[in-house]
C-alpha cells in the first residue's frame, strides 16, 4: 500500500504545521514530499508554469488543492485550469484554511496534492 501524503497538523496566517515541521513560506504538498518556499512568477496569480512540480510528476495526484490565501486573494489564470483539466487533475480551490481541511479529508481517499498560500 502506497505511503499516506503528509498530513497537515495546523494553519494560521503566515504559518502551517505539517506533521510536527513548521513552514512559514508558502508550499506545495505532493503525495511523496514538501516543496517549501513555493513561488509564483506573479505573485497572487496562479499560472500553468508555477504547477510544475504537480504536472510534471510521474505519478500526477488525481486532485490538487489550492489555497488562495486566508483571504482568497490569489487567484488561477485561465492557463493553470487548463493545463490542470488536460492533465485530468481535479481542482478544489478555497481559503487557506478551509483548503487544509479539504486535503486532509481527501488525502486518505486517493491521490492528492496541495498548493498553499500561507497569507493574504
Amino acid at each position: 500500500m502506497p505511503k499516506k501524503a503528509p498530513k497537515i497538523d495546523d494553519y494560521t496566517f503566515g504559518r502551517i504545521e505539517i506533521e510536527g515541521r513548521t513552514y512559514t513560506n508558502d508550499l506545495i504538498i505532493l503525495p511523496d514530499r514538501i516543496a517549501a518556499n513555493w513561488w509564483r512568477e506573479e505573485g497572487h496569480v496562479l499560472q500553468a508554469a508555477d504547477l510544475d512540480a504537480v504536472l510534471d510528476r510521474a505519478t500526477k495526484p488525481e486532485t490538487l488543492v489550492v489555497g488562495l490565501g486566508s483571504q482568497s486573494r490569489m487567484r488561477i489564470a485561465s492557463d493553470a485550469r487548463g493545463a490542470l483539466d488536460a492533465a485530468e487533475i481535479e481542482l478544489i480551490a478555497e481559503s487557506t484554511e478551509r483548503a487544509c481541511e479539504s486535503y486532509n479529508a481527501l488525502r486518505s481517499q486517493g491521490n492528492v496534492a496541495a498548493a498553499l498560500h500561507l497569507t493574504c
